[in-house]
């Protein structure tokens, strides 16, 4: 951690930490020095890569210093050995950017990337400078939980043929699911076990178990939710909760299932651009 002030400020104070033991994580650190920071929250089963892939060049094209980390199983970072809990990896993905030398920063959250930014934001006050959170929720709906069973039973047994369709199914709209060409299709639906994140049970499983709705009133930061209007995983109406309870939070609709990141990128990376600028993050 820098032991440096920040434009004259006290120093902030470190980490808070829970007893919860998490392997380290990888994180892609990108961006200029000294930029605005940018600290980013990847969904269940998913990796900064396949999440943010396209985000972390736009944020660093516009100067940001961006922080990535992979959650325990995703990416590079090893499986955890145990369940995980939201506490502990929020207060672990906020270590990296600190650790990076990002002291404050906005935290951009996806699915259940956007319960991790909403405890960062509660847990660590005076580092979260703002928060994005796309086709996120506060607590699994009926319908989400469904989904998580399915995903966790079909883990449970090996099948990834199973998984890769669930996945899918998911994941896309029905637009653009019809839209896919047969060499995409079957890309999506291969069920190489290697595909999946490592980790992938014990994040399905942390989203079944999160809650942040008493989070929420406390935000106190300005907040962009961005709802996926198609999305068969976590329905829309999760993120209207999310901006009806979150003081003075700015909302806003892309028309894409689950995965706006490859349904209606350009959309989705401007709705996101255009929100730091105008509020100087």
């Amino acid at each position: 951690m820098s032991d440096g002030n920040l434009c004259g400020m006290t120093q902030i104070p470190a980490v808070q930490t829970q007893s919860v033991s998490l392997p380290p994580l990888s994180a892609t650190v990108a961006g200029p020095a000294g930029g605005p920071g940018v600290l980013l929250a990847h969904g269940a089963t998913g990796s900064v890569r396949d999440n943010y892939g396209t985000l972390i060049p736009a944020l660093t094209a516009t100067g940001h210093r961006v922080v990535a980390p992979d959650y325990p199983g995703s990416g590079q970072s090893p499986r955890a050995a145990g369940p995980l809990e939201l506490d502990a990896l929020a207060d672990a993905v906020v270590a990296e950017a600190v650790a990076a030398g990002v002291e404050t920063f906005t935290m951009v959250g996806f699915s259940m990337g956007t319960a991790v930014s909403v405890r960062a934001a509660a847990r660590h006050p005076e580092r979260v400078r703002g928060l994005v959170l796309t086709a996120g929720l506060a607590k699994a709906d009926t319908r989400a939980q469904v989904w998580l069973d399915l995903w966790l039973r079909l883990l449970d047994h090996g099948d990834y043929q199973g998984f890769a369709q669930a996945r899918t199914l998911s994941g896309l709209s029905a637009e653009r699911l019809g839209a896919l060409s047969p060499a995409e299709l079957a890309a999506a639906l291969d069920p190489d076990p290697t595909l999946p994140p490592a980790g992938s049970a014990e994040q399905a499983a942390l989203v079944k178990a999160l809650d942040t709705t008493a989070d929420l009133p406390g935000i106190a930061v300005p907040t962009l939710v961005i709802a996926t209007t198609q999305d068969a995983l976590l329905d829309p109406a999760h993120s209207r909760y999310l901006a009806e309870h979150i003081p003075g939070a700015q909302y806003a609709e892309v028309a894409s299932g689950h995965l706006p990141m490859v349904e209606r990128n350009a959309e989705w990376l401007a709705l996101i651009g255009d929100f730091l600028a105008a509020r100087g993050l």
